[in-house]
């Protein structure tokens, strides 16, 4: 009676291989989905804010992130942007920190 259960077990372990993948597939399938959904759209847009922060210029009017509208009066090398907020009010803003350029200045001509 004991003999017949023991030899069922084993008779079920000879098909682990094909098992194992059917079990990875919905994991497979819900990075896939996560990638596309969310992962693939945020490096798109990290890139987009990255070239626009590359692309700042003195006369560009900005929004940073904590709400603050003003014209960019110097960009410096180091990630750092000088931003006017008023006249004669300045203030120093790290450059990752601008969320929009809101009014773009044309190249000067040469």
């Amino acid at each position: 009676m004991f003999v017949n259960a023991a030899y069922a077990q084993a008779a079920g372990g000879q098909v682990g291989a094909g098992a194992a993948l059917g079990s990875f597939l919905p994991l497979i399938l819900i990075f896939l989905i996560m990638y596309f959904l969310l992962i693939r759209p945020q490096q798109k847009k990290l890139k987009e804010h990255k070239a626009m922060v590359e692309a700042l210029r003195r006369g560009d009017q900005v929004l940073t992130q904590g709400g603050i509208i003003g014209k960019v009066t110097k960009v410096q090398e180091d990630g750092v942007i000088e931003v006017e907020i008023a006249e004669g009010v300045k203030v120093k803003v790290a450059k990752h920190t601008i969320a929009t350029v809101m009014n773009k200045t044309e190249p000067a001509a040469s």
